[in-house]
């Protein structure tokens, strides 16, 4: 592991083992809360985003069950036809 810099070296300059081990168990804790904050961020990002996608997904469902049941079939571009017009 490598030392602190000089600054936090400074504020902290352990004299004995138990004021190195609350330094180290400070920064470990540190450490995990920083690790813990960007975890749930992640997590929250990908559950938001997976939502989305599922809304989306069911958006087109509907909207594809509903055009079939107005007898309506996409042809190219945005020109929708009923079904029964068909060429």
């Amino acid at each position: 592991m490598l030392p602190p810099p000089p600054a936090i070296m400074a504020e902290t300059d352990p004299k004995t083992v138990q004021d190195l081990t609350a330094v180290v168990q400070t920064l470990l804790q540190q450490m995990q809360d920083k690790f813990q904050t960007m975890s749930d961020q992640i997590i929250g990002r990908n559950i938001l985003s997976s939502c989305k996608i599922c809304r989306i997904d069911d958006l087109e469902k509907n909207i594809a069950d509903l055009m079939t049941q107005a007898g309506v079939e996409e042809l190219e571009g945005e020109n929708k036809m009923p079904a029964t017009h068909k060429s």
